[in-house]
């Protein structure tokens, strides 16, 4: 009986562990999608730069909870870190839905607020759900192949995040539109676009409820299942640590490349939503649900994500990782380049959800060019890791540690190209992602030899 009660237990905790696992990518992904109502909010007016703050202050959590998550699962035990993480996504997520209430600025500042509590959260749950889904399955193939599940629901989540909040808004109707009398369609019927229609934070309540509930239940599950830490591999007396990871060349430049990478990574979708989400102008007037189309079209993005790491799976024993990363930065560079070149009114059909269904839609060819990115970005961060790892020995555990802290790219980068796309244009930010592609191209190409071999590592 005993033994029963204990499997059921398990499979109970790793089912809510595979949630959490979607979680995490669920809430980091609902960032740029939300961007698109406060970027255009009469206060911020179109402003790329302000709608993607909520994507910095999600990533720039890292920076500060990066390392100190790696301490408190050591000293607080998994069962504990996951709850904290959870309460603390549930109290993030529940501020973002806050932030619907205040009018003008203070709403947006308190949604801020609600992304960088957030960012906490999913940072925790980061360091936490990978070692105790492994430690539910019991190590070995087992405990590998539920992490493998569990990254397939964490890709499945991502791509799905931004097309429910994409379907969520329908056609973003900003102040702007409602001064010049534009036309839009609500419900099939053509009018004029009123105060009453413009985007608001109360559009996405729906999600918001959605990553409250989950996280709620994840929350109450865990306190009820017993679950028993391993050993925590503390470090002794004995270890002695000469060097650091930074004394390691390879190393420090594989830490800029991860920062890069998580930056080029997000970006890409990220500023497609904006661009197509833009019914005002350009792209976003071909479409009567821009932010429904620009949801999907970034969703398909991450599809692709999900589809290249589940093929590189079957040749990563035979294609080394500094092989993959040059073929993938090579493509990608190829890719953003002509999509920065090639006119915006060249346009190609892929299958998209348009609102009412799933249909072949014309959208520019350079969107196409960026979204096919997400095939070569997919392989990106575990060859850098193995890249940048091979050789530390015994520095190995502290540089996974800087590793999780330089995620923060993933919001200081895209801030970056959407400040270039207030000024110069959303095309022409696309140099922030491929000057990032170089950097990753040169890093396999020669950055990524170990030249510090004469430090003693075991």
């Amino acid at each position: 009986m005993y033994n029963s009660q204990k499997t059921n237990g398990n499979i109970i905790a790793i089912v809510t562990m595979m949630f959490l696992y979607a979680m995490i990518s669920f809430v980091t992904n609902l960032a740029a999608p939300i961007g698109v109502v406060w970027k255009n909010q009469p206060e911020i007016g179109g402003s790329n730069l302000l709608g993607m703050m909520g994507n910095f202050m999600n990533f720039l959590a890292y920076l500060f909870m990066g390392i100190p998550a790696g301490k408190m699962l050591v000293k607080a035990g998994y069962k504990k870190t996951a709850m904290i993480g959870i309460a603390v996504g549930f109290v993030g997520v529940l501020v973002q839905y806050l932030s619907g209430f205040p009018h003008g600025m203070t709403g947006f500042y308190v949604y801020l607020f609600g992304a960088f509590i957030s960012g906490f959260s999913v940072c925790l749950l980061n360091t936490v759900v990978n070692p105790m889904l492994n430690l539910l399955g019991g190590g070995g193939n087992r405990g590998n192949q539920l992490n493998l599940i569990g990254g397939t629901l964490n890709s499945l989540s991502g791509t799905l995040t931004p097309m429910l909040v994409g379907a969520l808004i329908g056609n973003v109707v900003s102040m702007e539109m409602v001064k010049n009398k534009m036309e839009i369609v609500i419900d099939g019927v053509k009018r004029v676009a009123t105060e009453a229609d413009l985007t608001q934070m109360t559009n996405v309540n729906l999600v918001l409820f959605l990553a409250m509930g989950v996280f709620a239940a994840a929350f109450l599950i865990l306190s009820f299942i017993p679950i028993k830490d391993p050993e925590m591999g503390k470090t002794t007396a004995e270890t002695k640590f000469e060097h650091s990871p930074w004394s390691f060349r390879h190393c420090v430049l594989g830490v800029i490349a991860i920062f890069v990478y998580v930056g080029v990574e997000v970006g890409i979708p990220g500023t497609l939503i904006f661009f197509i989400s833009d019914s005002s102008k350009g792209v976003g007037t071909m479409f009567a649900n821009a932010a429904t189309v620009g949801g999907f079209v970034a969703g398909t993005y991450w599809l692709l994500m999900l589809a290249g790491r589940f093929s590189a799976g079957f040749i990563a024993n035979k294609v080394s990782s500094r092989t993959m990363m040059l073929a993938a930065t090579g493509a990608g560079m190829l890719l953003i380049a002509v999509a920065i070149l090639i006119p915006e009114d060249k346009t190609a059909s892929m299958p998209l959800f348009t609102g009412s269904g799933f249909e072949m839609t014309a959208v520019p060819v350079s969107v196409m060019l960026l979204v096919l990115c997400g095939l070569f970005t997919s392989v990106m961060w575990a060859s850098i890791f193995n890249l940048a790892t091979e050789g530390l020995g015994k520095y190995t555990a502290r540089a996974s540690g800087i590793f999780m802290m330089m995620v923060v790219g993933g919001g200081v980068l895209p801030l970056c190209q959407n400040f270039i796309a207030d000024k110069a244009g959303y095309m022409i930010s696309y140099a922030v992602p491929l000057a990032g592609m170089a950097y990753m191209f040169y890093y396999a190409l020669a950055g990524c030899r170990n030249v510090n071999k004469d430090i003693p590592v075991n």
